[in-house]
């Protein structure tokens, strides 16, 4: 089998085998169905969360492996369950689809992202409803994949919540779109306004001053960690949802994984000292999921290749994609996402 029902999109790059059909779900691997050929438009408006894989790190600044952490991350969903203990409910009561991979090409990284933008756009036209978690791959593809929700959706505007330790401001004319680069792209493009990025777990000496002055010239929102931890991560997080709440239709949420502390994520190709611990991580992300205008997610630079030998951070970032899960699952029980539907009407 080469290709799905949509263009720019591959087969997963690794498919477990799946139980049979009278057969209880508890395991992740067992939950989060591959997209077959045979699906058809019920499935399509059915469908709870949408998972893809964009496995790009050749535009990233210093080395990096993330390309490999679509194929590690669906390797570690066997050692998950379905089941949110700290929350008492089970993944397994929504509908989960693997969509594959976008393809990448050998040499030629504007393809690539050309790819991205086109797999995006495709799959917020056909999955409306679902929410998108995209697991990449370097930070260079938040662009591409919100470039592609806009170009789906081009009447609602868009904001971005971001969890990272750097402002990704950086001049595409020094780098072009590169990890650096993806927030100043979306500014500059025209695909959100500087104002609607909100940025929280910047620390330490891991940002320029110029990219500070740019970040207040275009009005971006930002709060450093040690800001955000007076304040408290869940409160200065709902501060933010609250204000991108009133101005956009759909809240991207973006998680950078060298937001972390190194002490925490030693799988990531920039790892730093002073980062957030992970319970603050899952708290954040958690908090993120339960608002109803959050509608996609993506997890990236998380290299595997630099991971330990019992894939710590492959399994950290394993849990933050759950965990995101869990919080869109209490929307509903919350009723947040009904309030917001009669709203709509």
């Amino acid at each position: 089998m080469k290709s799905f029902l949509y263009p720019k999109l591959n087969p997963p790059s690794f498919v477990w085998v799946r139980p049979e059909g009278n057969t209880q779900i508890t395991k992740v691997h067992e939950w989060i169905q591959p997209l077959s050929t045979n699906s058809n438009p019920e499935q399509t408006r059915n469908t709870d969360v949408v998972v893809v894989g964009v496995p790009l790190s050749r535009s990233s600044i210093s080395p990096s492996g993330a390309s490999e952490f679509p194929d590690a991350f669906r390797r570690a969903w066997k050692g998950f369950t379905t089941y949110n203990i700290d929350e008492d409910l089970d993944l397994a009561d929504m509908t989960a689809l693997d969509v594959g991979d976008v393809p990448m090409h050998v040499t030629d990284i504007r393809r690539c992202q050309d790819n991205i933008v086109e797999a995006s756009a495709t799959i917020h036209r056909n999955f409306t409803t679902s929410i998108v978690a995209a697991i990449g791959g370097d930070h260079s593809i938040t662009a591409m994949m919100v470039k592609g929700l806009h170009w789906a959706k081009p009447r609602e505007k868009i904001g971005i919540l971001q969890f990272d330790t750097h402002f990704d401001l950086r001049s595409l004319a020094d780098n072009g779109p590169s990890n650096g680069t993806p927030m100043r792209n979306l500014i500059e493009s025209g695909v959100i306004e500087g104002s609607n990025l909100y940025n929280i777990g910047l620390h330490g000496f891991f940002n320029t001053k110029d990219l500070k002055q740019y970040a207040d010239e275009k009005g971006v929102n930002y709060f450093t960690l040690r800001q955000s931890r007076k304040r408290g991560i869940e409160e200065t997080v709902s501060q933010c949802l609250k204000e991108l709440d009133e101005k956009v239709d759909t809240i991207y949420l973006t998680v950078d994984m060298d937001v972390l502390d190194i002490a925490y994520a030693p799988g990531v190709p920039v790892g730093t000292p002073g980062g957030m611990t992970t319970a603050e991580l899952f708290d954040a992300v958690l908090t993120a999921a339960m608002h109803p205008k959050v509608k996609a997610i993506d997890i990236v630079c998380l290299d595997p290749l630099r991971d330990t030998q019992v894939h710590t951070t492959v399994k950290l970032g394993t849990h933050v994609f759950l965990t995101f899960l869990t919080g869109v699952m209490l929307r509903k029980v919350t009723g947040t996402e009904k309030d917001l539907n009669k709203l709509d009407n």
